[in-house]
């Protein structure tokens, strides 16, 4: 069995270099490590990640061109965005984990998410899951917006809802997003702060793959409510309740940052016409947009 940590000459061993080589690298910053009492040691599991991200490949292999895609979560605002830009890159919205793990396979160039953690501290979730995420050890997390999210109910809000435990005690037909999806992850930790179970709830099936198709199951009285944006709430004429505002953000490689698509995103976030667009639609904080706040 191989200690979690090891030491130089393990470290060299179990990556098949010369203790030679991963002191160049060592040198360069280029490789996990830690420095106790004055010894380098390696944590075995980032010495892992660090292989399996790519890191020791060939040029060719590493630096392997994304195809023009935006992965993760659906947003009117950055569906908007994407159009006007003259960008040229796709939108697929599956949800946020499933966008950051196509952009872990290289799969996507793009990754738009909004994460939540069970206990609330939401601040710092995405960028917390970036840099914990194998494979994306050159991520950058670019601010787009920040959004209100909360429940929408149908207009004048007729089972007089104002929270996940009235939801729950009306025994309201919930519409649901797929597992990952940013809203779907939302919930989760709105039931486990207020102590409720999940099936306590009356979840409708399918699940609904967009804020939007959430909105269109409520309208059309399949559902009473569902997790969603101010912004789809007031497109789709909508009642809405408050529950948290929340970081959306997009992840992308550093060698992708550079790249016509990505750049014509990112001068067109810095538009007048966007942040138009954005007090138009309500519902977003766009002060920070193209704010870097991670570089892995």
């Amino acid at each position: 069995m191989q200690p979690d940590l090891l030491t130089t000459d393990e470290a060299a061993i179990y990556l098949r270099l010369s203790p030679r080589k991963l002191y160049e690298l060592l040198a360069k910053g280029a490789v996990p490590c830690t420095k106790v009492t004055g010894r380098w040691l390696f944590p075995r599991a980032a010495l892992d990640r660090w292989a399996m991200a790519g890191l020791i490949t060939s040029a060719a292999f590493a630096h392997a061109t994304a195809p023009p895609i935006v992965g993760g979560s659906h947003d009117l605002l950055l569906e908007f965005t994407l159009r006007e830009s003259g960008c040229g890159l796709a939108s697929l919205p599956e949800g946020s984990e499933a966008g950051l793990q196509r952009l872990a396979r290289g799969e996507v160039m793009i990754a738009a998410i909004h994460l939540h953690r069970p206990d609330g501290a939401d601040e710092a979730a995405n960028i917390e899951a970036v840099a914990a995420a194998p494979g994306l050890h050159d991520a950058v997390v670019i601010s787009f917006a920040r959004r209100d999210q909360g429940i929408v109910t149908a207009p004048g809000n007729p089972l007089n809802l104002s929270d996940i435990a009235s939801v729950a005690k009306s025994r309201a037909r919930l519409a649901q997003r797929p597992p990952g999806a940013g809203a779907q992850l939302l919930l989760l930790a709105l039931l486990a702060r207020a102590n409720i179970a999940a099936n306590d709830l009356a979840l409708m099936t399918p699940v609904c793959a967009t804020g939007m198709d959430v909105a269109q199951a409520v309208r059309s009285n399949r559902a009473d409510c569902g997790i969603a944006t101010r912004s789809v709430a007031l497109a789709a004429g909508l009642n809405f309740l408050p529950i948290t505002w929340e970081h959306f953000d997009l992840v992308l490689r550093q060698r992708d940052y550079f790249l016509p698509g990505p750049q014509a995103l990112f001068e067109f976030m810095r538009t007048a016409a966007l942040r138009e667009r954005a007090m138009e639609f309500g519902g977003y904080d766009v002060d920070a947009i193209g704010a870097v706040r991670l570089v892995n």
